[in-house]
């Protein structure tokens, strides 16, 4: 199926002063046009009054790229058949968080909020079954791929719904035709992919578009831990019972080691440090950059970015850092939660049932170029020979860290402070572990972990 992308940046209303400024659009890049949705059947159920009219407006508020251009979309199609009107919320990444937790804390948050899945992050940070709604029985749970819901439930009760494709992975995006003209093979080590970062420098070309400025990509990076978990299976068990630690951990050395070597050898450029990852499909339509860590839906971003560079022309290999060549999986992604202190409860289900709907979920693998496979058994597939061929090389699939240890998901902007540190020269391979080690227990000490006492 030829994937569309939506192109309209929509302008969001954002109601509280503090978010002034900072709504803007979540899919990034210009498109073209996409076609209108069509209405979800027998999906939305008829306006009531403890939902609907004239009056009624829910809250949505969520980090940067977690809401697509077409979902919001669909939240037109949704009031048009509702009455309900929908209020999107968009935060910059680096401010999400702790705006997100101040919101929570203070019983003021908007109807839906969006967060991070995680079977440990979802208790011990936004500890749902106080703070969401328990969604268990509403008619588009059953749905809901299992792995997928295994990383929204707590006490055996679902709390949230999956918004984007968890399916795919962040691996090493690069240009099929470059790596043909210099005659290069997709590497299987770290020696091979430095081999191919030189010869690509050599052409003048930028090996790796990377954008550490957004705080949060280049710790993508780390998802080739799962060496670790390969080296010895059991780590993960052992760090979630506190009996190990990141610190002296030698394929994590080994990791944070390479990655700064990367910087060091300028395989990342000079403007790693400012670069914006909303940038990278134009930067590597451009010719500029050959290579760049991203999820399977690139090859769409880049067409739109440059009709004239084929979608079929980017390839994906997975991170060979510690030599790694396991499928890093994480069924953890973006997601909608329901806030329990909510007036607005009754319509909020109604919206989640919309986006849950056939027609809302073919609506969004048509035209959202990263979402090929979403996780409801009810969504369709959309895996181009490109991304299936991608997915056949590696059959060996490790959950990543975000999924299998506590206590690492709700780190992952500080740790991306510290890797910052570490490119810039302020901090050691070694020091950013051990700081990891210091997140993780304060993190475990508010969750009145046992382990940690």
């Amino acid at each position: 199926m030829k994937k569309k992308i939506m192109a309209s940046l929509l302008s969001l209303s954002v109601a509280m002063g503090m978010l002034a400024g900072c709504g803007q659009s979540a899919a990034p890049g210009a498109a073209p046009a996409a076609s209108e949705p069509a209405a979800a059947k027998d999906t939305a159920p008829a306006a009531d009054s403890a939902g609907s009219g004239d009056d009624v407006t829910i809250t949505f508020m969520a980090s940067q790229d977690w809401i697509q251009d077409a979902e919001m979309e669909l939240g037109k199609k949704f009031t048009e058949e509702t009455g309900i009107k929908v209020d999107y919320q968009i935060v910059p990444s680096d401010q999400y968080e702790s705006l997100l937790m101040t919101k929570i804390n203070a019983g003021e948050c908007t109807d839906i909020f969006g967060g991070q899945s995680s079977q440990f992050s979802i208790v011990t940070q936004f500890d749902v079954e106080k703070n969401a709604v328990d969604l268990s029985n509403e008619s588009w749970a059953k749905n809901v791929d299992p792995a997928a819901a295994v990383e929204l439930s707590a006490g055996g009760k679902l709390y949230g719904q999956p918004i984007q494709d968890v399916s795919a992975c962040w691996a090493v995006a690069y240009n099929i035709a470059l790596f043909d003209k210099l005659g290069l093979k997709i590497p299987t080590n770290y020696a091979e992919f430095c081999d191919v970062c030189e010869k690509i420098k050599a052409e003048g070309i930028i090996p790796i578009y990377e954008c550490v400025s957004d705080g949060w990509h280049h710790v993508c990076w780390t998802e080739a831990a799962v060496a670790a978990t390969q080296a010895d299976p059991s780590y993960p068990d052992k760090l979630n019972n506190n009996q190990a630690t990141f610190e002296g951990n030698k394929e994590l050395t080994t990791m944070f080691s390479q990655l700064k070597e990367m910087a060091d050898k300028g395989y990342m450029g000079d403007n790693y440090m400012s670069n914006e990852y909303a940038d990278a499909p134009a930067s590597i339509a451009s010719g500029e950059y050959a290579m760049v860590l991203y999820n399977q839906g690139l090859g769409a971003e880049v067409n739109a970015a440059d009709p004239s560079f084929p979608e079929d022309n980017i390839g994906y290999f997975v991170n060979p850092l510690c030599d790694n060549q396991a499928l890093n999986v994480n069924y953890c992604g973006p997601s909608r939660f329901i806030f329990s202190g909510s007036k607005n409860i009754d319509a909020a289900k109604k919206y989640l049932e919309f986006m849950a709907s056939d027609d809302s979920l073919a609506y969004m693998t048509e035209n959202v170029g990263k979402f090929n496979q979403l996780p409801y058994s009810n969504a369709p597939s959309a895996y181009s020979k490109v991304v299936q061929d991608f997915y056949d090389r590696y059959p060996n699939k490790v959950a990543v860290f975000q999924a299998s240890v506590k206590y690492y998901n709700p780190a992952w902007m500080d740790i991306g402070a510290d890797m910052s540190a570490m490119f810039l020269g302020e901090m050691t391979p070694e020091e950013v572990l051990k700081d990891i080690d210091k997140l993780r227990a304060e993190q475990a000490a508010a969750a009145s972990d046992p382990a940690w006492k």
